[in-house]
């Protein structure tokens, strides 16, 4: 019996396996997006492809990743894509032939340097609102 993909599962799978909340991810989409927005697209068997594309650039997940595989895949190419190991004999071994052209040490800090990115933008309009909340309390 063939397992039928359901995207915004794969979505969900590749989010968690990353450490990012519901609510990062939404910031990282935009202003129209918020943590309910992303719960209930995870909930989507099919996801719009423009949306899967952007999805994709905040996660650094190819596309074909969200509409090709299903769990034990998806564990395959996270496992490919963020492992310290040597990529060219795993990739094989794994069934899935990806040899990237990166350094996994590079990658590593500049996902660090993104989510510091994050907390520190988050923070600021955190700062933001609280000082407007101060000013319109002091009114």
């Amino acid at each position: 019996m063939e397992q039928k993909i359901h995207q915004g599962r794969n979505v969900k799978r590749f989010r968690e396996m990353l450490n990012i909340k519901q609510e990062a991810l939404a910031y990282d989409l935009g202003e129209d997006w918020n943590q309910k927005k992303i719960s209930m697209l995870e909930q989507k068997d099919v996801i719009e492809e423009n949306l899967l594309k952007q999805i994709s650039a905040v996660l650094k997940i190819p596309v074909e990743a969200f509409q090709n595989f299903d769990e034990e895949h998806a564990v395959n190419i996270i496992a490919n894509t963020y492992s310290f190991q040597d990529f060219k004999d795993n990739a094989v071994a794994s069934g899935f032939s990806h040899q990237p052209t990166f350094n996994p040490l590079d990658k590593i800090v500049q996902l660090y340097d993104e989510k510091i990115a994050l907390y520190e933008r988050m923070l600021k309009e955190k700062d933001e609102m609280m000082a407007r909340l101060e000013k319109l309390i002091g009114k």
